[in-house]
């Protein structure tokens, strides 16, 4: 049985939006997805209410943490290690995949080709990334399809994620595991690259 996973969600501890975590977690298991990640901008010490949450509904959704990390050339989801902890502010993105890699964690390019903070075509170079964000909840499908297409080109797989700032776009876009998702597992899983990314958008169309 598939294990479907918001990859990539915000809530107003990004700084960018008013939602609510717990009502994300809600929709999240409403929409019947078996698992949902926080990955706040920059920061993994503002996912923290992330413990609250697995206390009140572990027994319904697995829930992890990320980050959507910024380096100099865009941003990239980073899972499996508390950033924090690491000193990669202001990084290029190669240290940052060599740092955190060697940490254990996986970096993810996000939406890497939509216009602004984002790695476009620099992910063809970037050694070490395990897979690159194919569907993306906040992008036009033509972005979506360009960093499908990459992926098959650098033999990576893609994930999928919502990217939502909003309780009610969670799910929008997912990752669909082929292997039970567990917070300590994810990272390797990711590694593993039995999944792929789904968009459940009629449109696909974002903005």
């Amino acid at each position: 049985m598939p294990f479907n996973i918001d990859l990539h969600v915000h809530t107003r501890y990004s700084g960018d939006n008013n939602a609510d975590p717990e009502e994300a977690v809600v929709r999240a298991i409403e929409n019947n997805l078996q698992g949902i990640a926080f990955t706040e901008h920059y920061c993994y010490g503002a996912s923290e209410f992330v413990r609250r949450l697995r206390a009140a509904y572990g027994a319904h959704i697995v829930i992890c943490r990320g980050v959507e990390f910024s380096t100099p050339e865009g941003h990239c989801l980073v899972f499996g290690v508390d950033t924090d902890a690491l000193g990669l502010k202001g990084l290029p993105v190669d240290e940052v995949v060599r740092i955190v890699s060697g940490a254990g964690g996986v970096v993810i390019p996000s939406h890497p080709y939509r216009t602004g903070n984002s790695l476009g075509d620099s992910i063809r170079r970037v050694k070490g990334i395990c897979a690159v964000e194919g569907h993306n909840g906040c992008n036009m499908k033509r972005f979506n399809m360009k960093a499908v297409e990459a992926a098959g080109e650098l033999g990576l797989p893609f994930t999928g994620g919502s990217d939502a700032h909003e309780p009610k776009d969670v799910g929008s876009c997912y990752t669909e595991f082929d292997d039970p998702v567990t917070t300590e597992n994810l990272a390797e899983l990711l590694r593993v690259g039995r999944y792929r990314g789904i968009d459940t958008r009629k449109s696909s169309t974002g903005y």
